[in-house]
């Protein structure tokens, strides 16, 4: 057998990672998160990794003895150290800032060889000068096999992702639509300050193509708003027809969509909604794993249906309280994405609706009680987190008919 055959086999999908009831005592309407965290280097970023390393390989860029480089930080280091490892490469990662024995010993424990630079955006051109092949998480962001393993184990109405590289919402929502119908083109996105009672509507003569947007000269911060400000009405609809994708042909009568929770000073809300492919905040994000300060080429906002800012305290707030529930120490990103799957489940409950929401668990791990779990660390940060644990005890309180 082959190198490149040995090295497919190494690559090939694991056992499905489980899925979790979240305890919601909403009548036909269920919650279920995806755990990521059993991935055995413990984050979504395994999914990444195996992707990433599968199409170099398929594409001739890595062969035996190549060396692998790459530019980032956390989970993606140790877990693309992990199957460099199995794979028998020399595996080298840039990561951002001053040098730190605590990052680096993951990577290093798995084989790997860490770099340090400042400041932390010359990662990037300190990876492509290293003799090597840079793998570019960002810029060759591969879509993965998530998708395919979900929709084997529940067919949802929504699935919630946060989003780093932009692959996560690209594999699913090509999926949904090679399986589960076209999304329609007669969304509607409502323009930033709007009131629930002054959504945008489509006039009668639109035709399907002319969607409303935010305008070109807003500010982040205009654009960002509260989420259940922007209700989306459909071309047509009625009063109560807030959506945001209509029944497509070739559904099957089945239909998810995809939603990305986005923290603050990340590119992907505004982007999306203002259509601007590369939008750019120059600011980064205080969420570790996801939120970007410019949208990444992987992110393929024609396959979203929605993205939902979420306050980084409140995807705080939402980790904490999802810990209380599953004993799992989640990051903020997961929390995050939490946040917008109940935001998403208390409209459905408004709107007497039922089915299904997933959102996924990025990862869990013990370090994350000395950052997001830790009051001291959240007011260094400015951090107001009360406020919002009593928003979301309000919304999971409403959403069980309280």
């Amino acid at each position: 057998m082959s190198w490149t055959a040995r090295a497919l086999d190494v690559l090939a999908a694991g056992e499905p990672t489980p899925l979790i009831d979240f305890p919601l005592p909403v009548p036909g309407i269920r919650l279920l998160l995806k755990d990521e965290s059993r991935q055995p280097t413990g984050s979504l970023r395994h999914r990444h990794a195996r992707a990433l390393f599968r199409r170099a390989i398929l594409d001739g860029l890595v062969t035996e003895g190549t060396t692998v480089v790459e530019a980032t930080g956390g989970n993606a280091a140790v877990a693309q150290a992990w199957f460099a490892r199995r794979l028998g490469l020399p595996y080298i990662v840039v990561m951002p800032g001053k040098h730190s024995p605590a990052r680096a010993r993951p990577v290093e424990e798995l084989g790997g060889e860490c770099r340090f630079v400042t400041p932390p955006l010359a990662i990037y051109d300190a990876a492509r000068q290293v003799e090597g092949h840079f793998l570019d998480q960002f810029g060759r962001a591969a879509e993965h096999d998530l998708a395919e393993e979900l929709f084997g184990q529940v067919r949802p109405d929504w699935v919630v992702v946060g989003a780093g590289t932009g692959a996560t919402s690209a594999t699913l929502g090509r999926w949904v639509r090679a399986h589960g119908g076209d999304s329609d083109e007669r969304s509607v996105r409502a323009h930033p300050g709007d009131s629930p009672e002054r959504s945008v509507r489509a006039q009668p003569g639109d035709s399907p193509e002319r969607s409303v947007r935010a305008q070109p000269g807003d500010s982040p911060e205009a654009q960002r708003g509260d989420f259940d400000e922007r209700w989306v009405r459909a071309p047509g609809g009625g009063s109560d027809d807030f959506t945001t994708r209509e029944d497509a042909p070739g559904g099957g009568g089945w239909r998810c969509r995809v939603a990305v929770a986005d923290p603050e000073n990340s590119a992907y809300f505004p982007g999306w909604t203002l259509d601007v492919p590369d939008y750019a905040t120059g600011m980064p994000s205080r969420i570790e794993g996801i939120g970007r300060p410019r949208v990444e080429p992987g992110f393929r906002p024609e396959l979203v249906d929605m993205v939902v800012p979420v306050p980084d305290a409140a995807g705080v707030a939402a980790a904490r309280h999802l810990r209380e529930v599953t004993g799992l120490p989640v990051g903020a990103s997961s929390g995050t994405a939490l946040w917008a799957a109940l935001e998403l489940v208390e409209r459905m409950r408004a709107r007497g609706e039922s089915g299904t929401v997933v959102s996924l668990i990025g990862d869990a791990a013990e370090r994350h009680l000395a950052t997001c779990h830790d009051d001291t660390w959240a007011a260094e940060r400015g951090l107001d987190v009360a406020r919002h644990e009593q928003k979301l005890r309000r919304l999971v309180s409403s959403a069980g008919g309280g």
